[in-house]
């Protein structure tokens, strides 16, 4: 036992330490049960990354644009197939509407994701695209997953880069990073069908990187992955990264098992969410930004994870659909999210996706970052 713990103990202090941790070292700290030194470790590494007394939030909207879907997703209980009476394109109008509300709140974002409409053909994207940036040309549009992207060159017959250029064109600001799941082939061939497989994935956001695009990245587990596939998820992220330098940031959430086809999986605690995220940030030395998943686990867990290896709060969310079909719905004020951060004792900051600052600077003297807690195994 005093070699096993002996042994993360050097893991971590080579992860806080700046050097970058193999894939079977990080297998070994996400298997190791010692949650708190993990958190700690993760904390300082963040502390390095940004010793700035601020922590940040954005304030966005979640527009589903449709929910009919092409693919089959076993964890989904948001999609509904073509043809099937409670699919639906919501009208441009609506759209409208709704990224008024959001600028109305403070908002400079919609994150606009939907599933693989086989009847939105390229020229429904363009015109969409077009008409929200006419009306709205100071709000950013975070839209459209990799499956979306890769399912539409595929319905087009078009090269992936032919549609991300054209897109760009009409307004497309930055990818999210959904649909990832897990990236290993074995897993996604055993929860969906017709669905974009690793190497495609990747593939969308090695382009729109190389064409000086950002995005996002993500991992949903908690299901039937191993603990290795886990981290090889996370390589095959760092490795794209070292390749592009085009994430901006890291969001990973547990799998809301309800209302789904794969129900029968007990749900992940939050332990091991926060396991996973700092494990994480000790693995992802060179993508900046860690945000928490306060939308699947709450204000407190939320507010945790900023202790755990995020620096960021994440959105504000004015909308939220597709985790809530899951049955897990967690709502935040404005004033929540600002009250979670200034108790951790950091300054609340308003960004956008490109993680630079958009409020004022507090007028009154800025407190003392919250003292580092020594790394203790």
């Amino acid at each position: 036992m005093w070699n096993l713990v002996s042994s993360i103990a050097k893991l971590l202090d080579k992860a806080v330490d700046g050097e970058r941790l193999t894939p079977d070292e990080g297998l070994a700290l996400l298997e190791s049960r010692d949650l708190v030194a993990l958190g700690r470790a993760a904390d300082r590494i963040t502390r390095r990354l940004h010793p700035e007394n601020f922590r940040t939030y954005n304030i966005d909207r979640n527009i589903n644009y449709t929910n009919v879907c092409s693919a089959v997703c076993d964890f989904c209980a948001f999609f509904r197939r073509p043809k099937h009476a409670e699919g639906y394109v919501l009208e441009r109008q609506v759209i409208l509407e709704k990224i008024q509300e959001m600028v109305d709140l403070g908002g400079d974002q919609i994150l606009m994701q939907g599933g693989m409409n086989p009847e939105l053909r390229i020229e429904w994207y363009e015109e969409l695209l077009t008409d929200l940036k006419q009306h709205f040309p100071q709000v950013n549009l975070h839209a459209f997953s990799p499956p979306e992207i890769h399912a539409l060159a595929k319905l087009e017959k078009l090269p992936i880069r032919t549609v991300l250029e054209r897109l760009k064109v009409a307004g497309l600001g930055s990818l999210p990073g959904g649909g990832a799941e897990i990236l290993v082939d074995r897993v996604r061939r055993e929860i969906t069908r017709g669905k974009v497989l690793t190497d495609d994935w990747l593939e969308v956001m090695r382009v729109w990187h190389q064409m000086g695009g950002r995005s996002s990245a993500t991992m949903m587990f908690g299901h039937v992955e191993t603990l290795a596939e886990r981290i090889e998820h996370l390589d095959r992220l760092r490795q794209l990264q070292d390749e592009t330098d085009g994430f901006t940031a890291f969001i990973c959430w547990t799998f809301q098992p309800d209302n789904t086809d794969m129900a029968h999986i007990p749900p992940s605690g939050s332990a091991e969410y926060l396991r996973t995220q700092a494990v994480a940030r000790l693995y992802l030395d060179n993508i900046p930004n860690i945000q928490s998943s306060w939308v699947t686990q709450g204000l407190k867990i939320g507010q945790i994870a900023l202790t755990f290896g995020a620096n960021d709060m994440g959105s504000l969310m004015i909308e939220e659909n597709v985790v809530a079909q899951a049955g897990t719905v967690h709502y935040l004020t404005l004033k929540q999210i600002r009250a979670a951060i200034a108790e951790l004792g950091y300054i609340p900051r308003q960004r956008n996706v490109f993680y630079e600052l958009i409020d004022e600077a507090p007028p009154v003297a800025s407190p003392s970052l919250p003292p580092a807690q020594a790394v203790v195994y």
